[in-house]
């Protein structure tokens, strides 16, 4: 049986949607699942077990010049690439229009369908598109984990039951390039997000970073743009040798990079998403009441911390003390 995933983006969207991989491998093991995703994320899809060939797009970029030479070639490129293989089931997990799109030019096997999503769910985006190429749409509970989300929708569009374990299935590759002070030790700092609105103060993240020092860690300190950068550089000077700044990394070689710490504390952020894929002792950080929607879901070894304007620094501590003590 040959199953196509089409979630594009982002970053947490695309962790979120890896357990069902893991579900569809555990009902039907002899399927093979392919992924259309947006090229920058590739390499993460890459690295989720069971998947067979990863699909790059280009939505994002091909959008600002749609009738750019270069954009006409690459997307029949992709559209090429897609359609070499005839699929029994598309799942649209994103539900969007271009997510829709992508749905609707795969080619299906003789009795092969398209499911969706049938309703949006709560603080989710969702355009009506998606249900319109669908063969089958699905409906899911409103108020429903983003994680969880997924998960009955391919299990509905299978013919599965949802298993009560749950796995992100996402493998590191090699040592990550860990040659940092105190590998091993290392707690990775995850302070960029997208969204200013949901940056935690960088005097709680210096006051952290000295009691993690303090009790014997070292500091990772990544990042992904000019500005988050910057802040790594200011963070790192002010907490001495411990701290490293880390090179850029694309998502690939960061997920192996992060494989290797003892845990990381972060915002609500696709890294931090990346870090609870790999099953590493985590707290997030939230300044908004959404933990329930996209935060952790092991209370063991990992945590949400949600606070307003945002959480202070005793309360990310004691929680880190709790999960690192898992």
């Amino acid at each position: 049986m040959n199953i196509l995933i089409v979630k594009l983006s982002s970053l947490g969207d695309v962790v979120h949607a890896m357990p069902a991989v893991q579900d569809i491998r555990a009902a039907l093991p002899q399927a093979r699942i392919d992924w259309v995703v947006e090229r920058g994320f590739a390499p993460l899809a890459a690295r989720c077990q069971g998947v067979h060939r990863v699909v790059p797009c280009e939505l994002r970029r091909w959008r600002k010049a749609p009738f750019a030479p270069a954009t006409r070639a690459a997307w029949q490129a992709f559209r090429a690439d897609l359609q070499s293989q005839a699929y029994d089931a598309v799942i649209d997990l994103q539900g969007l229009s271009k997510s829709a799109l992508v749905a609707w030019l795969a080619p299906l096997a003789p009795g092969g369908r398209r499911y969706a999503l049938a309703n949006q769910t709560e603080g989710s985006s969702y355009e009506r598109p998606t249900r319109w190429v669908a063969d089958v749409a699905v409906a899911v509970p409103p108020h429903i984990h983003a994680v969880q989300r997924s998960r009955v929708l391919c299990a509905q569009a299978l013919g599965y039951a949802v298993p009560a374990a749950l796995h992100f299935g996402l493998a590191a590759q090699g040592d990550g390039d860990s040659d940092g002070v105190g590998a091993g030790r290392c707690v990775a700092l995850v302070h960029g997000t997208s969204r200013d609105d949901k940056l935690w103060p960088e005097d709680h993240w210096l006051a952290l970073g000295r009691r993690l020092i303090a009790q014997g860690c070292t500091l990772g300190l990544p990042h992904g743009s000019d500005a988050e950068q910057a802040r790594s550089e200011r963070m790192a000077r002010a907490l001495g040798p411990q701290a490293q700044v880390w090179p850029r990394l694309d998502l690939g070689a960061l997920a192996d990079r992060l494989a290797t710490c003892a845990g990381v504390v972060g915002v609500d952020s696709g890294l931090s998403h990346i870090a609870v894929a790999l099953d590493l002792p985590h707290v997030q950080i939230y300044n908004f009441d959404t933990a329930w929607r996209t935060g952790p879901v092991d209370a063991l070894r990992q945590r949400s911390v949600f606070a307003r304007p945002a959480p202070g620094v005793d309360a990310v501590w004691q929680a880190w003390q709790q999960v690192s003590a898992a």
